[in-house]
């Protein structure tokens, strides 16, 4: 029998249901019984299971959904963890990464930091940094961690979050990020707001998170009185590859 803590957020007990539907999915062929599903104190989803493949299984885990660190001795520096923002301060955003044991703590990705992997060492304050790349809380983010200690952890975002956000310029697709939502859900807001004709793909960013990526033309921000109102309580951010890349040629200019 294997206890593991999966690296997604949970937004309410009904969610269950789908992520169970989920692990099915993700264990069909394979000689395994999910045996327990409960919601961690963090709101993660703690999944015990057993039989003949589970460690098949649990490779599969790791692979599609990944696997929370929980205590502080199974992270190690310059290890890559998905996390979640908790907060976004003026000098800094707090990433939860999952450590509950021996106590909760959460690594902290510092300003300077961000300055220098999304600004180009630019002094671009917080929350133009935010807005720019459509930070929020409760948003996934694969971190790289760079010290750590047994009261604190600090970090900096991974180059696989880089790289996203690197791909996501280029492609010049606004993206709606929908925090909170399944992809069902999401194709069936889309489908009721009349705006399937609108959008080119869903991009997985976790089980209940997704990014969006909108035709060419089509302004993200537009959408959010559309579908939001099919999709209650869920949070919506957007990501312009154009806003930001004037942004930033702007300040080349003045420079």
């Amino acid at each position: 029998m294997i206890t593991v803590v999966l690296s997604t957020k949970i937004y309410s007990e009904d969610q269950l249901t789908y992520v169970e539907d989920y692990l099915k999915m993700l264990f069909k062929g394979l000689v395994v019984r999910v045996e327990n599903l409960e919601i961690t104190v963090d709101n993660r989803i703690q999944v015990v299971f057993q039989g003949e493949d589970e460690k098949a299984a649990l490779s599969l885990l790791e692979k599609e959904v990944g696997l929370s660190p929980t205590s502080l001795e199974v992270l190690k520096k310059f290890s890559t963890v998905k996390g979640y923002i908790a907060k976004l301060g003026e000098d800094d955003i707090t990433v939860d990464v999952g450590v509950v044991f021996p106590k909760t703590l959460e690594a902290t990705v510092q300003l300077q930091r961000l300055q220098a992997q999304l600004a180009d060492g630019r002094k671009i304050a917080m929350k133009k940094i935010a807005e720019l790349y459509g930070l929020a809380e409760n948003m996934p983010v694969a971190v790289k961690i760079t010290s750590l200690c047994e009261n604190s952890i600090e970090a900096e975002l991974a180059e696989t979050q880089l790289t996203t956000y690197r791909r996501w310029i280029k492609s010049l697709f606004d993206r709606l990020i929908v925090l909170g939502a399944t992809q069902q859900e999401i194709r069936k807001a889309l489908k009721n707001a009349r705006c399937q004709g609108d959008i080119i793909a869903i991009e997985s960013m976790g089980l209940f998170e997704h990014a969006v990526a909108c035709k060419l033309g089509t302004d993200a921000v537009g959408l959010i009185p559309k579908i939001g109102k099919h999709l209650l309580n869920i949070r919506l951010e957007v990501f312009k590859p154009k806003k930001l890349t004037e942004f930033f040629e702007n300040l080349s200019i003045i420079k």
